[in-house]
């Protein structure tokens, strides 16, 4: 549970910009997912969000809010790719199509950043990101 309200604070001691960041990551991750969760390709990008949260909370816990949380979006890696594999199948013209799409996107942006912070971590980095949580 320390994990969790650690992470937490962190995340909430971040800049503007990175807040701003993360607000997109959960809008097209946890929220816009709920307007489709008939669909499992919604079920699917939810459930990942949630197991990456849990993962970060377990990670912040080990390690403290360093870059190796970058890890906590593994699970987009093959995310993306099956997504990608599927948009033959949506539409690009409704809505579902167009947040399928988004989150593809947003979530390789993600996985940029993401790389180089573990790339950073593995290197050497290994600082606190956020101090006095």
């Amino acid at each position: 549970m320390q994990g969790f309200i650690k992470f937490n604070k962190g995340l909430l001691r971040m800049s503007w910009p990175v807040k701003l960041w993360l607000l997109l990551l959960v809008a097209a991750n946890g929220v816009a997912p709920l307007f489709f969760l008939d669909r499992v390709e919604a079920q699917a990008v939810l459930a990942a969000m949630m197991i990456g949260a849990m993962l970060m909370s377990l990670l912040t816990a080990r390690f403290g809010f360093t870059r190796i949380l970058g890890l906590g979006h593994i699970l987009w890696i093959p995310l993306i790719g099956w997504l990608a594999f599927r948009l033959g199948q949506i539409p690009s013209d409704d809505a579902f199509g167009l947040w399928v799409r988004g989150v593809i996107v947003v979530n390789a942006l993600s996985l940029l950043i993401d790389g180089v912070d573990v790339y950073r971590y593995a290197a050497g980095d290994r600082k606190e990101l956020v101090t006095g949580l």
